[in-house]
């Protein structure tokens, strides 16, 4: 009997010392930078254009119907959806990534989102009724979702799944994450809804080619 109450104390203290450590865990900071809405999308394949700007009046003037403006890490972007090759008067082009997974709708709404926060932190499980594109400018992204992990890292973009996946975001890295997220969704229906992963062991994945859809993935365990 003593064996065994040792045993039970040592369980229950194990168990104590882990709730600090789930209650650490932080939400993953989301914030809106633009958005606008479109009646259609270009034709073809679908690529996001990143290009950086000296000031925010040049990089209006040079956007498109399909582009918009936003100001982040003391920087001024223009992202512009559209055929890859593209460039824009006066901009410094930092990236250029797609295939885009394209969406049917009656309405499509583009925007951009900063995302934030220190390792470990994370979003809800949740999907898109669009596409969901990654640029990381700090740190290290992680996006779970039944196809596996992807993980995004400094400098490699990711045009991330099509709609309704579900997944979870977080800031995988040794340092603060610091990304900018694109969207392609249908305009008419709830911008992200609550959803579930499946429990079984997952992937991470790395994408086979810059212009490809297809990834290699290995199994390990869930996060």
């Amino acid at each position: 009997m003593k064996k065994f109450l040792v045993a039970l104390s040592t369980m229950l203290a194990s168990s104590l010392c882990l709730i600090p450590t789930l209650a650490a865990a932080q939400a993953l900071q989301i914030k809106p930078l633009a958005e606008k809405k479109v009646a259609e999308l270009p034709s073809g394949p679908l690529f996001w254009r990143i290009e950086n700007f000296t000031a925010q009046a040049q990089a209006q003037a040079a956007a498109g119907p399909f582009s918009l403006v936003a100001e982040s890490a003391g920087k001024v972007w223009l992202f512009t959806l559209g055929p890859s090759g593209g460039s824009s008067a006066g901009g410094t082009k930092v990236a250029e990534f797609g295939p885009i997974p394209r969406v049917t709708a009656p309405q499509y709404l583009l925007r951009i989102n900063e995302a934030s926060g220190p390792p470990g932190s994370v979003t809800p499980v949740h999907t898109h009724p669009g596409s969901e594109a990654f640029f990381v400018l700090a740190g290290e992204q992680s996006i779970r979702s039944p196809h596996g992990v992807m993980r995004v890292k400094v400098g490699q973009p990711e045009a991330g799944h099509g709609a309704d996946v579900p997944m979870q975001v977080s800031s995988s890295g040794s340092t603060d994450l610091h990304s900018l997220v694109m969207f392609v969704v249908d305009a008419t229906k709830p911008f992200s809804s609550p959803a579930a992963l499946p429990s079984n062991r997952s992937r991470t994945c790395t994408r086979l080619a810059e212009t490809s859809n297809a990834f290699s993935c290995r199994r390990e365990m869930p996060l």
